[in-house]
């Protein structure tokens, strides 16, 4: 698969996400998001800029749902619960947000 951006071609796994990570531009990541309909606020950016820092900063981490909630919980003052993060992202926060935070696809099985 691939994605047509700003008249360049970017390779996508079959499941959309980016074969090469240097790739990603935030303006990308808008790209992607609008395909599926989700218009990135500011919510959305702090738990993609947190999987970034995540994976590019701890080795590779790519945190689970679960996870997502308790440090957006701390970085938001509030208590985020499952269903909120899945207002944010509706395929999956974890997922769907790692593939428009442009990581490649968690091999991760179950849990949340």
């Amino acid at each position: 698969m691939a994605i047509e951006f700003n008249g360049s071609t970017i390779e996508t796994t079959a499941n959309g996400f980016l074969v090469d990570q240097t790739q990603w531009s935030e303006d990308l990541a808008r790209h992607m998001a609008s395909a599926e309909e989700i218009e990135l606020g500011e919510k959305h950016w702090d738990i993609i800029n947190y999987l970034r820092e995540e994976f590019f900063e701890n080795g590779g981490n790519q945190p689970s749902t679960r996870h997502i909630m308790k440090d957006m919980s701390e970085r938001w003052g509030e208590k985020v619960d499952q269903r909120s993060l899945y207002e944010l992202f509706p395929l999956d926060p974890s997922k769907q947000g790692g593939r428009i935070a442009g990581l490649p696809e968690s091999r991760r099985k179950g849990g949340y």
